[in-house]
């Protein structure tokens, strides 16, 4: 049984072990920056934008100078109104993979314990303090139906769709499908991919 919570927004954290501890909790789309990856990989940056038009976006950095720094990266490239900010405690420690402390020897996102982080996203749980409709999700069945996975061109109509979308090209089909359901309902994604509910022919 997932007994993790569903949260609705995309999370930022920094890296690949601090999403894999996020994810150990919650049910969302989450996204790394690469630690400073992201003050110059372009995609980052595009992508972040993209999401920010249709949704707040949570920010989950270290609580380190580097953190402080990405986070106020994050918030300067998206409105203000877009971030949610959380913040983890300063607490001194190694993490487990590591043989050596973090320069400041404070643990990082993927050091807190699971419980400390369902409290800080649990406020933004999906259903929590409103009633949402059940939300026809987009699947890996309509990216194949409208030939986005499982045709020759596939890479190249995923590459055309991320570009009208102003979402970074040479996306895989997993990541693409995650920020489609960010960005768009199912109706949206059956008027962009230009066909009506009956469906497309796949090439």
């Amino acid at each position: 049984m997932d007994n993790r919570i569903r949260i609705p927004y995309p999370i930022f954290v920094e890296g690949k072990y601090d999403r894999l501890r996020l994810l150990s909790v919650a049910d969302a789309d989450i996204y790394v920056t690469d630690g400073f990856g992201i003050f110059n990989k372009k995609e980052k940056g595009m992508l972040l934008r993209s999401l920010a038009k249709k949704t707040k976006i949570i920010v989950l950095t270290d609580s380190d100078g580097a953190g402080k720094v990405i986070r106020s990266h994050i918030a300067s490239m998206i409105p203000k109104e877009s971030v949610i900010p959380l913040y983890i405690p300063q607490i001194a420690g190694v993490e487990k993979r590591k043989d050596h402390p973090s320069k400041e020897g404070l643990l990082g996102v993927e050091g807190m314990e699971r419980d400390l982080l369902y409290r800080m996203l649990l406020p933004y749980a999906e259903g929590e303090g409103q009633d949402r409709a059940p939300k026809r999700e987009i699947t890996k069945t309509d990216l194949y139906l409208y030939g986005l996975t499982g045709a020759e061109d596939s890479s190249a109509r995923r590459d055309d769709l991320a570009s009208r979308l102003s979402l970074p090209r040479g996306m895989t089909p997993n990541a693409l499908l995650a920020a489609l359901n960010v960005l768009l309902t199912y109706e949206e994604y059956l008027d962009i991919v230009g066909e009506g509910e009956d469906g497309g022919d796949k090439q």
